[in-house]
């Protein structure tokens, strides 16, 4: 089995972001580039982290009129992303444009609620109900929307697996054990990597727990091997 761990290279230089993936792509199966990558290096920062040659993963939260979204997707076939992620909440014309508008090569996941949420801040955007149920009500519709899968917390994976056998599971917000409990920086629902895998995670993005450890490289072999 190919190694879940995708390393979020949440970083602005371009030049370190390199250097940090180089360190450990022999430990990691692949790579997410999020809005703050993109938006500072674009396609030419993309090309260059692809040229490790790891899967990557754009973590573009796309969310706008259906039209908007099937064109960005269009405009990014150039760069052959394994994985794109688009917001569920932009309802199911949007995700079916997304998909429809994507590369034969390319999964669309749907964002669910952003791990940085919990419940009191559901209430806050009008959603009735909790993160738990809402994660749960876009998952569906994402499947119904033909997507290959979702994004969501570790909180949430298991109960979407059992609803969605061969769904393509993306779970970010991992933490170590010991910080789990009381949650770290803006994440709200985290989850070990290993409980995430267990509940039906199939790739887990982690980032500062390797990207900000003292040897890159050994705290991703570490978290692999808890796996």
């Amino acid at each position: 089995m190919s190694n879940p761990i995708y390393l979020a290279l949440d970083i602005p230089r371009l030049d370190s972001a390199v250097a940090l993936a180089q360190k450990v792509r022999q430990h990691v199966g692949g790579l997410k580039l999020g809005l703050e990558f993109f938006c500072a290096h674009g396609h030419h920062g993309v090309h260059e982290i692809a040229h490790l040659g790891l899967p990557i993963f754009l973590d573009l939260k796309l969310h706008d009129i259906p039209n908007t979204v099937a064109a960005a997707m269009q405009a990014i076939h150039v760069l052959e992303p394994a994985i794109v992620t688009v917001h569920a909440a932009g309802g199911l014309a949007m995700m079916e444009d997304a998909k429809a508008a994507a590369g034969e090569r390319t999964k669309v996941v749907a964002v669910t609620v952003l791990t940085s949420l919990d419940d009191a801040d559901m209430a806050r955007v009008g959603v009735s109900g909790s993160a738990y149920d809402q994660a749960l009500r876009l998952a569906d519709l994402a499947q119904e929307a033909g997507l290959d899968g979702i994004v969501c917390s570790g909180q949430e994976v298991g109960a979407v697996h059992k609803r969605w056998k061969n769904g393509y599971l993306v779970v970010p917000g991992l933490r170590e054990p010991q910080l789990v409990a009381a949650g770290v920086g803006d994440q709200k629902r985290v989850v070990t990597p290993r409980a995430a895998r267990d509940a039906g995670a199939s790739i887990l993005v982690i980032g500062r727990p390797i990207s900000r450890a003292e040897d890159p490289a050994l705290a991703a072999r570490a978290i692999e091997a808890t796996l």
